[in-house]
């Protein structure tokens, strides 16, 4: 059988009937809970997730948060309140920005950015970019770039020694975390269950900050490849401008994209190939299906299996001695 991309299809109806069983049961049964509380992003992800929930549990049982800081793109709360009004569902915004203030975030990006770009200012934007060694370097060899652009537009990139790149990622990590504090909060007063919004590429590759926005109750579209989450979105009838929109980290200033921070490929080619990879296809197959030579998949392969490899405690429960209960198993992200 050749790979294509109709071996990532959907029955839409059947699934959004599996996912709303799994959420109710979990929620409800599971956990003991009344509703679910979403952060949503205004991505289509958060989106679907959202969507989903509501097609579960009644738009009266579900919470939308909007959750900015400093560096948050103002776009992502035009779109996530797009979705809100969509749904018809309660939100709150909270601007986290002088909480990350209080526990330096800024004060420890700035110097991260500092040590390398001494003229660097805080009305400066910046990102950080992965920068990989390819078949045509010979071994694997992958590194962060951080890229700044002046107010006047003008940027400039370096290499991020080691150093500096854990110190600007501790920092940025704080988003995440902070922002799910304020979704277990909003899940306590209201007697709620978090409703993570990973889909199967991120989770499965460790695109997630643990105890960040890996942190969760349950997690209904992990199993969902990208191309799958916007076929799901489509059938929930979200709006146009949400399915429209380009995926993003929205973690820095400047816009990025998450294949240039992570995944390296585009996001439908990635499926294609994780998806051939997970269901047996050989090397061959999954190159004339994506149009990759043998040899330059054979590294985009590796890249898959080397962050399946290396995020693996991300995915680990704490780690004691003793377990907590010698009948169930328990652990969280």
């Amino acid at each position: 059988m050749e790979l294509t991309e109709t071996n990532l299809k959907l029955d839409p109806e059947v699934e959004k009937s599996r996912i709303c069983t799994f959420i109710r049961d979990r929620v409800v049964r599971t956990l003991k809970k009344t509703g679910a509380v979403v952060a949503v992003s205004g991505g289509i992800d958060s989106s679907t997730t959202a969507a989903l929930c509501v097609q579960a549990l009644g738009a009266d049982h579900v919470l939308g948060l909007m959750l900015p800081e400093r560096d948050s793109d103002p776009d992502s709360l035009t779109y996530g309140k797009l979705l809100i009004e969509h749904l018809g569902i309660a939100y709150e915004t909270v601007n986290i920005a002088p909480i990350l203030e209080a526990m330096g975030c800024y004060r420890y990006r700035n110097e991260a950015i500092g040590e390398l770009f001494p003229h660097y200012t805080a009305d400066y934007k910046f990102k950080i970019v992965l920068t990989p060694q390819g078949p045509r370097h010979g071994p694997r060899l992958n590194f962060y770039s951080v890229v700044i652009e002046s107010p006047s537009g003008v940027q400039e990139k370096k290499r991020l020694p080691f150093r500096n790149y854990l110190l600007l990622v501790a920092a940025t990590n704080m988003k995440q975390r902070i922002r799910k504090s304020v979704e277990y909060f909003h899940a306590d007063r209201l007697n709620y269950a978090v409703a993570g919004t990973p889909n199967y590429l991120e989770y499965d590759q460790g695109f997630f900050v643990k105890i960040g926005d890996g942190a969760a109750d349950l997690k209904p579209i992990a199993h969902l490849y990208k191309t799958q989450v916007y076929e799901m979105a489509r059938f929930l009838d979200l709006p146009k401008a949400l399915l429209d929109r380009k995926p993003t980290t929205d973690t820095y200033s400047l816009q990025q994209s998450q294949e240039e921070f992570y995944f390296q490929l585009p996001l439908r080619t990635l499926d294609l190939v994780m998806y051939g990879m997970d269901e047996g296809f050989d090397t061959a197959a999954i190159s004339r299906a994506t149009g990759i030579p043998p040899e330059e998949l054979e590294w985009h392969m590796n890249d898959i299996r080397q962050k399946r490899a290396t995020t693996t405690p991300l995915h680990l429960p704490p780690l004691t001695l003793i377990p907590a209960s010698r009948t169930h198993h328990r652990g969280a992200q």
